[in-house]
C-alpha cells in the first residue's frame, strides 16, 4: 500500500505545504508532519510548482505562501481552484496586508493565517479547513473589514445594538449566540469557543449555524466582519 493510499484509509489530512523559502516550508512540513491526523504529502517553492504538485498529489489542504516568484500564492489560488476545485487553498504568510487578503479571498481562498500560529492550532486549522471550515487570522479579519465600505443606511441601527437585531432570514440572536459571534470575530476556533463557553463543540455548532441563518450570512468569515462592523469588539 502507498504511503498516499495509506493515508487516506486512516483518515489523515493530506497536506502540501508552499513557501518559496526552503527552511521555512521544510520546518512547517516538519512540524506538521507530527501532528496528529496529518499526513504532509509533499511542498512547493513557487505557485507554478504548486499547481503542478496539487493536481499530481491531490491534497485535502494546500498551505500556500503569498509572495513568491513568479506565480504568487494568490495566482496559484486562482488557477487550483479552477483546475482542483475539491482542494482547499490556506494562505499562510506573514503578511497581514488588505489588498492580500482581499485579493486572496477574492481568488478563492478558504483562509488566510498567519506565520506565527502555533503548529498544534495550524494543525487544527488544516483540519478545519479540510472539513470546508474557512480559518482567518484575527488580524486579517480586521484587515478585511476595513477594506469594506462603511454602512451607508442612515436609518440603521446604532453601533453596538445590531447583534440583536433580526437578520432577513430569522429573529434576533440569543445572548449565547452574541457570544459566539463575538468570538468567531476575534478568530477563536469552535474548541477555543467551547472551551470558553463550557459547552461542547458540537452545541458550537449548531449556534454558528443559527448565527448564519439569522443574518443571513455565508459563512464564519462574513459572521467576523458583521461582528465587527456592528461595534461588537
Amino acid at each position: 500500500m502507498s504511503a498516499g493510499e495509506e493515508s487516506r484509509r486512516q483518515g489523515d489530512a493530506r497536506v502540501l505545504v508552499v513557501d518559496d523559502q526552503r527552511l521555512v516550508r521544510e520546518g512547517i512540513a516538519s512540524l506538521l508532519g507530527i501532528q496528529p491526523g496529518i499526513t504532509v504529502v509533499g511542498t512547493a517553492a513557487d505557485g507554478a510548482e504548486a499547481v503542478d504538485r496539487a493536481l499530481e498529489l491531490e491534497p485535502d489542504v494546500v498551505l500556500m505562501d503569498v509572495r513568491m516568484p513568479g506565480m504568487d500564492g494568490v495566482e496559484a489560488v486562482a488557477v487550483l481552484r479552477e483546475r482542483a476545485p475539491g482542494c482547499r487553498i490556506v494562505m499562510l504568510t506573514t503578511f497581514d496586508d488588505e489588498e492580500y487578503v482581499v485579493r486572496a479571498l477574492r481568488a478563492g481562498a478558504s483562509g488566510y493565517l498567519l506565520k506565527d500560529l502555533p503548529a498544534r492550532e495550524l494543525a487544527e486549522a488544516v483540519r478545519l479547513a479540510r472539513a470546508g471550515v474557512a480559518q482567518f487570522d484575527a488580524s486579517a479579519v480586521a484587515r478585511l473589514a476595513g477594506a469594506l465600505p462603511a454602512p451607508s443606511d442612515p436609518g440603521g441601527a446604532p453601533r453596538g445594538g445590531t447583534s440583536r437585531d433580526g437578520g432577513p432570514h430569522g429573529g434576533p440572536l440569543t445572548e449565547r449566540e452574541t457570544q459566539v459571534l463575538r468570538l468567531i470575530a476575534v478568530g477563536a476556533t469552535n474548541r477555543e469557543i467551547a472551551r470558553d463557553l463550557f459547552v461542547s463543540e458540537g452545541t458550537v455548532k449548531n449556534h454558528i449555524s443559527r448565527i448564519l441563518v439569522r443574518l443571513g450570512l455565508r459563512d464564519r468569515t462574513h459572521a467576523a466582519v458583521h461582528a465587527r462592523e456592528h461595534g461588537l469588539i
